[in-house]
Formats: structure tokens, C-alpha cells, sequence
């Protein structure tokens, strides 16, 4: 009797144990899928070609950007942060992969990110698989979608065209005329007579973001914000054109004649591209600089819109909020206009990031609200600093570092140096907290001591002083050591010159070249051979080869060069002008 009532006790205890387990269990369980659902949201925002000219970074005090300053203060403004390339497809992909070109060989606008990383996960992507709704609209990635990055995307994601329907003038050139075949043709700026609304354009993206952000949703968001301006051309309403009058214009304040005469070689050829001269020629250099200025209002006018929905909405108190440029943008300075430099007016770039109190486990009182970080950071570090915050598992391969340490406490460095990769493979930036290293490719040196000279006016490279040297060697120091090579472009990721019909009073235009030898690949659509014919400038016709039906055949061409097509006959079929870059000439089926 008595061994019966133990058992029995034992069996109650047993089963009340795997009771409380079972609810012990359920409890888990519970507060797992709560903490999932109480997951934060994020907005992150991507501005296109946007320097340190924004207020609260002092690269020109002409500029207008109540919004961007607002974000700042209400979360962290870092001031040392730098673009992975200086460029947008591989700075994009490197933000939105979290790997760097050095490992991805994505180096160039002219690569198709999907050739050469089919499989890869980028962050849209990740977050979905991780239970939250991914969206998003404008340019986030390089004039393509990804579409299977997404739930949903406005435009809709299956036309791979990110920007909406925007206003431009019906009458081009507006302003800068161009100077030949060579120019790109969206250099140009001016005042539109129309509204933000007519104007479309980043005024649809912030309209859609906005309607997202004003929406209960079932699951957590990642949504993505891309305003392309202050891309060119710079083309925005009249009204944010007014507060810059063209007789207050001043002219950029890291200017300084005779800024490279002490440049490499290979510096100076990147410093001197044929805009900067052109500009300065046509007397539209102010105009030029007034065209970003106002572009830059515009742009912060949208952000403002999208902070407001955010602000007025449900969703306010539970979002992450990240701002950052793709790269930034020379308007004179090193006698450079435009980017894919490795000088900081091409490289440093406006990052904020505002979490609030409460939501992230991983930063429960939030970001230091007006917090300013000076310690050098990379775009490519924020893949693993949101899946830090957002509670989910790293993704297997990143190349980047978190920031979380930085958002607890803005005095702390978690890299010693953010680097910026060119289009060469070897050449790259080397930005520290107070010193900037450049090295190309040949093997040649810039060094720069930021803390004196911000405008990077001095290239101590070749100084003789001790210091100087032992600054040099510990940068050499951050270079990788091996670089993937850049793959060849493929023919179907070259730009599309346009098929012209032959008018019978015109005939074909004599070619004006102008510029140096590009890539042109001839793909015969019809399955008839047909003849390819350059116009030389006195107008004779210089056959160059055949190309058999369905076939493919490279030359090199120049900027203003005409290609004659004529059937085997002899029979004029049409032509094409080749452009600024390298191209791909479709002939039809006839």
C-alpha cells in the first residue's frame, strides 16, 4: 500500500511538472511572438548626390535644410561618415548587400548588380524573410527595382523603374548648352513655373511613404524612401530657386585655385574632367551652384513631408529612422565637377539615425537625442547596425561593422578608418578621424591632415617630416591586400543607342568626334548580314565589318561618331550617334 501512494505521489509530481512545463512553454512561446510583434519598424531614406552642403554638416552656409537639421536633432548626426564608392550602383550595393567591392567586383555604374551577385540577400529582402513587410519607392538601387526584394514598391516594382513620371522642360538644353557628345545630357539646371504636386518626381515618392507611414500595418515595415534629388538635372519648382539669388551666389567654399598642382598623375586625371572648364566657359557656374542649392531645398522639403506623415501617424513612437546620401558631389572643388572621386567632397556623406526609447532591446533608452559622432564610420556598416537593432541574426556574410556601441555613446570608434573603393580595382580613400588617404591604383599617394586642412588643400604625401611618414605607413597599413577583379561588362548592360531612320533630304550625318575611344558592341536583331559603315567628318563612308543575322560584333567608337547600317546590297538602312559611354547598338529585324 505504502509503495503504491509513493508511485502515485511521483506520477502527480510528474504530471504537475510537465504541466507547468506545458505552461511554462505556451508562456515562451507567448512572449516570443510579442517581442516579434513588437518588433520596430524602419524607415530608411536615401538621398541621391547629396554633400555636406546640409546645415547642421557646414559645407555652405547658403544652404536651406530645416528637415534634415530637424532629423539630426532628434537623433544622431554622424559627421565623419563616408560612402563606400563614389558612385551610385556600387555604393548602393554595397549599402544594400553590406558587402564591399573589393570582394564583389561590383566597382562601376556600368555593372548590372545581378550579373555578378544573383543570389545574394540584400536588406529588403532580409527583413522580409525575417516577418516584415518590405516596401518602398524612388531610387534605392541603381535605376532598377530588384523587385523580388520586395512586397510591394511604387512604381510597381515589375517595371524595374524605380522614379516616378517627373515635370522637365519641353525645350532642352534650359541652361548649360552642351559642349558635344561627351556631355551627359542631364548636366543642366534651372526653375520650373509649377507646383510640387505637377511636378511629380519625389513629390509622388514622399506622397506614397507617407500613406504607408500614416497606416496601421499587420507586421513590422521595412520601408524605403529614395529622393533623387539633388540628382541632375537640377530642374525644381521656381519657389525653391527664390531664396538663392544669382547675385548672392558664392562659390563653393573648398574652391582653391591651384588646388592640384601638387596631385599624382592619376589624381590629376580625375580632377580634371571637361565639365568643370565647360561650366566656368559658359559663365553658369553660379547658376550651376544655385541649380544644387535649390535642389537641395526641394529635396529637404519632401523630407519633410515624409517626417511629418511619420510624426502625425501610428507609427511614430516604434520607428527607426536612417538617412543617408549614396555619395556626395564636387561643384569646383579640385577643379572637379561631379563625383567618382576619392576626395572627402565626393565621399563624406550626411548619415542620421534616430531610434526611439523603448523599442530596440538591444538600445532600450535610445539614441542619444542631438548625439554627434566625429569618429569615421561607413554606409556599408548599416546592414548589420539595423539587424542589431531590429533583434534579428546577422547575416552570414557582411563586411561592415555594427554601430550600435556608437548609438549608446557617440566617443566610442568601432573601425579606425571608413574606406571608398573606385572604379579601378586598387584604388581606393582611407578616411581616419583627423587624416585621409588616397592611393590609386599605380601605386601613388595622397595624405591629408583634416584637422588642418578640412578642404584637403595640401597633399603631404612626399612630406619629409617624421610624423608625416609614420601617418603614411600606418594607412597603408588599413589597404586590403587583395582585390576581386572587375568583370567585363556584358553586352546586354550597355546603354542602348537609339535606331535613326535616314531622312531622304538630310541623309546621314558626318561624324563629330569628340572624346576618347568607348566600347560598342553591334547586335543584329534580324537574321539577314548587314554592313557597318563609319561616317568620317568629310562624309565618307569607311566600311568596318559585317555582321551576320543574330550575331554580335564589338568596335570602339568616340562621342559624335555615326555608324552607317546598309543591307548587303548596298542599301542604306539606318544609323546611330554614339554617345558618352559605352553602348550598345540594336539594328532591327527589316
Amino acid at each position: 500500500m505504502t509503495c503504491c501512494c509513493f508511485v502515485n505521489a511521483v506520477l502527480l509530481c510528474i504530471v504537475k511538472l510537465l504541466s507547468y512545463l506545458f505552461l511554462w512553454c505556451v508562456v515562451i512561446s507567448a512572449v516570443t511572438r510579442a517581442a516579434e510583434d513588437a518588433r520596430p519598424n524602419v524607415l530608411f531614406i536615401a538621398v541621391d548626390d547629396l554633400n555636406d552642403w546640409v546645415g547642421c554638416m557646414g559645407g555652405n552656409p547658403q544652404s536651406i535644410t530645416p528637415n534634415f537639421d530637424r532629423l539630426a536633432k532628434e537623433g544622431m548626426l554622424f559627421t565623419n561618415a563616408h560612402c563606400v564608392a563614389p558612385a551610385c550602383n556600387p555604393s548602393r550595393t554595397a549599402t544594400m548587400t553590406g558587402r564591399s567591392p573589393h570582394r564583389t567586383g561590383v566597382y562601376s555604374n556600368r555593372q548590372n548588380m545581378r550579373d555578378q551577385l544573383p543570389d545574394e540577400e540584400t536588406l529588403p529582402a532580409y527583413f522580409a524573410r525575417h516577418g516584415y513587410w518590405s516596401g518602398g519607392s524612388g531610387k534605392m538601387f541603381h535605376y532598377f527595382t530588384d523587385a523580388r526584394s520586395w512586397d510591394e514598391y511604387f512604381p510597381e516594382k515589375s517595371t524595374e523603374m524605380p522614379i516616378p513620371k517627373t515635370l522637365y522642360p519641353k525645350v532642352r538644353p534650359l541652361s548649360l548648352r552642351r559642349a558635344g557628345p561627351w556631355q551627359y545630357v542631364e548636366t543642366d539646371w534651372g526653375p520650373l513655373e509649377t507646383t510640387d504636386e505637377n511636378f511629380g518626381g519625389d513629390y509622388s515618392v514622399s506622397e506614397w511613404v507617407g500613406k504607408q507611414l500614416g497606416r496601421e500595418h499587420d507586421k513590422p515595415f521595412f520601408l524605403a524612401c529614395g529622393i533623387y534629388r539633388p540628382h541632375e538635372p537640377w530642374f525644381v519648382p521656381q519657389k525653391y530657386f527664390d531664396p538663392f539669388p544669382l547675385e548672392d551666389i558664392k562659390l563653393p567654399p573648398a574652391y582653391k585655385e591651384g588646388d592640384v598642382d601638387d596631385l599624382p598623375a592619376a589624381g590629376m586625371r580625375v580632377a580634371r574632367n571637361r565639365y568643370f572648364p565647360h561650366i566656368v566657359r559658359e559663365g553658369q557656374w553660379e547658376l550651376g551652384i544655385q541649380g544644387y542649392l535649390a535642389s537641395i531645398h526641394f529635396a529637404d522639403a519632401m523630407l519633410g513631408r515624409v517626417l511629418d506623415a511619420l510624426e502625425s501617424g501610428p507609427n511614430r513612437d516604434n520607428t527607426i529612422v536612417v538617412l543617408w546620401s549614396d555619395h556626395g558631389w564636387h561643384l569646383g572643388s579640385k577643379e572637379h565637377w561631379q563625383k567618382y572621386s576619392a576626395w572627402r567632397a565626393s565621399t563624406r556623406v550626411p548619415l542620421m539615425m534616430k531610434v526611439p526609447a523603448g523599442i530596440s532591446a538591444k538600445l532600450p533608452e535610445g539614441v542619444v537625442t542631438g548625439g554627434v559622432s566625429d569618429e569615421p564610420v561607413s554606409l556599408i556598416s548599416l546592414f548589420p547596425t539595423l539587424t542589431d537593432l531590429c533583434g534579428l541574426p546577422g547575416k552570414a556574410k557582411v563586411d561592415g561593422v555594427s554601430l550600435l556601441p556608437m548609438l549608446e555613446d557617440p566617443r566610442v570608434m568601432v573601425d579606425p578608418v571608413a574606406i571608398t573603393y573606385l572604379s579601378m580595382p586598387g584604388s581606393v580613400g582611407i578616411s581616419g578621424k583627423d587624416w585621409r588617404y588616397i592611393r590609386y591604383v599605380d601605386g601613388s599617394e595622397e595624405l591629408y591632415d583634416i584637422k588642418k586642412d578640412p578642404y584637403e588643400w595640401e597633399n603631404l604625401a612626399e612630406s619629409v617630416d617624421e610624423d608625416v611618414k609614420v601617418k603614411l605607413v600606418e594607412f597603408r597599413g588599413y589597404l586590403p591586400e587583395v582585390f576581386v577583379p572587375m568583370p567585363g561588362i556584358k553586352v546586354k548592360d550597355l546603354m542602348a543607342l537609339k535606331w535613326r531612320e535616314i531622312d531622304p533630304e538630310d541623309g546621314v550625318p558626318v561624324s563629330k568626334a569628340d572624346g576618347g575611344s568607348m566600347r560598342l558592341a553591334f547586335v543584329n536583331e534580324g537574321v539577314e548580314k548587314v554592313q557597318i559603315f563609319k561616317m568620317m567628318a568629310d562624309g565618307v563612308q569607311v566600311k568596318k565589318g559585317e555582321v551576320d543575322g543574330k550575331a554580335i560584333m564589338e568596335l570602339e567608337s568616340k562621342p559624335g561618331e555615326v555608324w552607317l547600317i546598309k543591307g548587303l546590297a548596298g542599301d542604306d538602312l539606318g544609323y546611330f550617334r554614339f554617345q558618352d559611354r559605352g553602348s550598345r547598338a540594336v539594328i532591327p529585324g527589316l
